[in-house]
């Protein structure tokens, strides 16, 4: 393809930039060891670092805090925070910040992590409950801007991009339902994105965030409307999952695997502004009642979803085909290598095998209508459908 013709893709020194889309990243491996600097240059003194617990204990965390201080930085740690982020999870960040007098946040994780510290950058400076600034009509307009610390984010998975995301995916306890807080400032002002970070990553997890890159890329690129520069984005990381995600699973080593997925990341939560569909319609409710890995939850139901919007999107899918050259141009061929893929990643058929059944289904047919990335499905789905989309994901049952 022209891209390979003008830059080895295969040549881990190559793999390193500095990019300003959609905002400033430091990409490559080592360049975690630039955050201190990174620090410094936002005038951010005292840090409070934000992660999720199972992070917090190993080592590369203490040896970034140490990093940190023998930089001259007061940085300390909070790291009570859940797979699926609670309001009470952001209350208590926002406590230790305010007592520490932090003037900024480093968001280290995977999705949990970076949203989490997103969002108590954001609450440190407002007066309304969270749940006021749900992404929903102009409620962003009652934010207090100034009040936003600025945010340094750092992933270590290859999956969800928050890093590049103005916003942040909280479960309110008191609804059982996780809801989008959005505000064009909760965007970090500096990404660290090292894909060393991620080699340690076990394959069922690199299996799970690498198939939410996907699912993000391609609902973005199946939402409809016209927005070029999401679709052309869209599809390209598409090309790069169907490339290096096998090899990333199966050698987790492989540092230019590693960074090929990391990128891949990064450009699904940039073309999903675009939209995403009814896979985040229904993996949302079902991730706030039943507290399963995102990811996973994305790539389980994927194809069910992928049938129900076949004739909508068979051009957009023979397109993808195309570009990613697969044998079989067609939505049958697409469709395949999607049933493949997930088998090549020993990603569960069913929603059964993860201890999902359908005793709720009527209930996450009604939730599904109501999340917003219901909005962004290229056909409009009615209860009922969504109810027997996650009754076949539940059952296995291909059409």
């Amino acid at each position: 393809m022209l891209m390979d013709s003008a830059i080895d893709l295969t040549n881990l020194d190559l793999l390193q930039g500095n990019w300003n889309y959609p905002t400033s990243i430091r990409f490559g491996v080592g360049r975690v060891n630039e955050l201190a600097d990174l620090c410094k240059d936002n005038n951010i003194s005292k840090p409070l670092l934000v992660t999720d617990k199972g992070l917090a204990s190993i080592e590369f965390v203490k040896d970034l805090l140490d990093q940190a201080k023998q930089a001259g930085l007061d940085i300390s740690l909070f790291s009570e925070v859940k797979p699926n982020p609670t309001g009470s999870n952001i209350e208590a960040g926002v406590t230790q910040f305010k007592k520490g007098k932090h003037d900024g946040v480093i968001a280290l994780g995977g999705g949990s992590g970076l949203d989490a510290g997103k969002a108590i950058a954001l609450m440190v400076g407002q007066k309304l409950p969270i749940w006021e600034f749900e992404d929903v009509g102009d409620n962003w307009t009652k934010v207090n801007p100034e009040g936003i610390a600025p945010i340094i984010a750092i992933p270590t998975t290859a999956g969800t991009g928050s890093e590049v995301g103005r916003g942040s995916v909280i479960v309110d306890e008191s609804s059982h339902s996780k809801k989008i807080i959005f505000h064009p400032k909760m965007l970090p002002c500096v990404v660290i994105a090292d894909p060393g970070l991620t080699k340690a990553l076990p394959p069922h997890i690199t299996a799970a965030t690498g198939m939410d890159a996907l699912v993000h890329n391609l609902e973005a690129y199946c939402s409809p409307g016209y927005h070029p520069m999401a679709d052309g984005i869209a599809l390209e990381a598409m090309r790069l999952i169907n490339d290096w995600l096998p090899t990333a699973y199966h050698n987790g080593s492989d540092l230019v695997a590693r960074s090929h997925m990391m990128v891949a990341s990064t450009m699904g939560a940039t073309a999903f502004q675009k939209g995403l569909g009814a896979v985040h319609a229904l993996a949302h409710p079902l991730g706030a009642i039943f507290d399963a890995h995102h990811g996973l939850l994305n790539a389980i139901l994927l194809p069910y979803v992928l049938q129900q919007n076949q004739t909508a999107i068979e051009q957009r899918a023979v397109h993808a085909a195309r570009i990613m050259e697969l044998d079989n141009a067609s939505f049958e061929g697409f469709f395949q290598w999607i049933l493949t893929l997930r088998k090549q990643l020993n990603i569960p058929h069913t929603l059964k095998e993860i201890g999902i059944n359908s005793d709720r289904s009527d209930e996450i047919g009604e939730l599904a209508t109501l999340d917003p990335s219901a909005s962004g499905n290229p056909i409009k789905l009615n209860a009922q459908q969504y109810t027997d989309i996650f009754e076949r994901a539940v059952h296995g049952v291909i059409l």
